[in-house]
């Protein structure tokens, strides 16, 4: 988080922003009554649970909401710094 953001969709925004971190929590539930059966760590799951393969976090834009990787918010920094005069 050491690069400049903007927004990709108000393209206003450069200051507010929220890192929203993904932590997966796996577990088995019972399924007829729908109660937790076992929470597992990533390293008990059997071959049939596939580990979580999502972004670690997501940026959220403070101004209108937008929630993208922060690749986005970066790339869109770049590229309009290159458009400045």
């Amino acid at each position: 988080m050491a690069k400049p953001y903007l927004c990709p969709t108000c393209k206003s925004n450069r200051m507010r922003f929220t890192v929203i971190e993904q932590t997966p929590r796996y577990f088995r539930l019972d399924p007829q009554s729908g109660d937790v059966v076992a929470e597992l760590s990533s390293d008990e799951l059997d071959v049939f649970h596939q580990p979580y393969k999502g972004e670690r976090f997501l940026v959220q834009c403070g101004v209108c909401g937008t929630t993208e990787q922060e690749e986005r918010f970066v790339k869109m920094a770049e590229h309009m710094q290159g458009q400045r005069p």
